[in-house]
């Protein structure tokens, strides 16, 4: 439970289903040297609904696991060139992985959270996940790299309902987080800038600013402050919208090019690696089924080949800012199939 108004009504559903539920908050970051209080205020929240729905409030601490297994993926990451995605880490090492060893140390056989994602299970014992009912918030983008085995012993109450009755249950309930905002930014580090939270561990490391064509318009504060396809931020001026198309880790070049529609900021193709299936492997390649390249985007058309142990996918139509170190996930309409790392 993260103080949030999700998971405490996933709480408060699982007790009216008739489970013996705890709550936990998960400690995963704080800052010494920051005014980072927003933990604090998640604790007080957390516990305050705990009390109301009268079922035990623990507190167990992950930030050393967390910094080792997910801050340092994502600072490596940007160190060399790419764009990682935090959160897929922090659901498969963090909250599925670590805290389910932990639960079931204390005697918990199942874990449940507050995302927003359905799970059926057919009748052979196989978990499938399915997008939520609610399309705004579904996050099932984010679970895309669970296994067999964690799907097994989670549970996800708040899937079938849409955010607006998520609250309104709170609020009949007397949740004192009925109204309460929702979370934004790094996974568990909360809102802050991002380039000021990337500063603490990448020095500066300024480098050209050039158009695809070859002409320079400034200078870029480091290349790991940026991300493909960014647009504000770059200080280039001019009055001409310029978009950031590439780069370069060897040259320290930042590559852009004017205007949304222009063609290097297009792809019809990318590889990935480590793909991860939620069942199994589609028995023939090249394999068409539907993907997204980022949270929210619409799902694109597209058929996956196989090569060895890299992948090849191909979409029917141009992709936008394609962004190496980001995740494209597979679905078959509305289940979940998996999914895997840009490269």
């Amino acid at each position: 439970m993260s103080g949030g108004v999700d998971s405490s009504v996933a709480a408060l559903l699982l007790k009216r289903q008739g489970y013996d539920v705890t709550g936990v908050y998960m400690k995963n970051w704080s800052d010494p040297l920051a005014d980072d209080c927003l933990w604090r205020d998640d604790i007080r929240d957390f516990k305050k609904v705990c009390s109301a729905l009268k079922i035990p409030a623990l507190i167990e601490n992950f930030e050393e696991e967390y910094r080792r297994k997910v801050v340092t993926y994502l600072i490596n990451g940007y160190r060399h060139g790419l764009t990682p995605n935090p959160d897929m880490l922090c659901n498969r090492e963090i909250k599925f992985k670590l805290f389910s060893i932990k639960a079931k140390k204390m005697g918990a056989d199942m874990i449940a959270t507050g995302h927003y994602v359905i799970k059926k299970t057919d009748h052979t014992g196989l978990h499938h996940l399915y997008s939520a009912a609610d399309s705004a918030k579904d996050q099932s983008y984010f679970l895309s790299l669970l296994t067999q085995k964690q799907l097994s012993y989670s549970l996800f109450p708040i899937g079938m309902y849409l955010k607006k009755n998520i609250r309104l249950l709170a609020k009949k309930s007397n949740l004192p987080v009925y109204n309460k905002p929702d979370s934004q930014g790094i996974c568990f580090v909360g809102k802050v800038k991002f380039k000021d939270f990337m500063k603490k561990f990448i020095p500066s490391k300024p480098g050209p600013i050039m158009t695809t064509a070859g002409k320079f318009l400034g200078k870029h504060d480091g290349l790991a402050y940026y991300t493909i396809g960014q647009r504000h931020g770059l200080h280039i001026g001019g009055g001409i919208p310029f978009f950031i198309t590439k780069k370069d880790i060897c040259t320290n070049t930042l590559y852009v090019s004017s205007g949304e529609k222009n063609q290097e900021l297009f792809g019809r193709d990318l590889q990935a690696t480590n793909i991860s299936w939620m069942t199994a492997p589609p028995k023939k390649f090249p394999y068409r089924c539907q993907a997204r390249i980022r949270y929210r985007q619409p799902l694109q058309h597209c058929e996956v080949h196989r090569h060895r142990k890299d992948w090849k996918i191909i979409f029917t139509k141009l992709q936008r800012a394609i962004t190496p170190g980001q995740y494209i996930v597979f679905y078959k309409g509305d289940e979940l199939l998996g999914g895997g790392a840009i490269t």
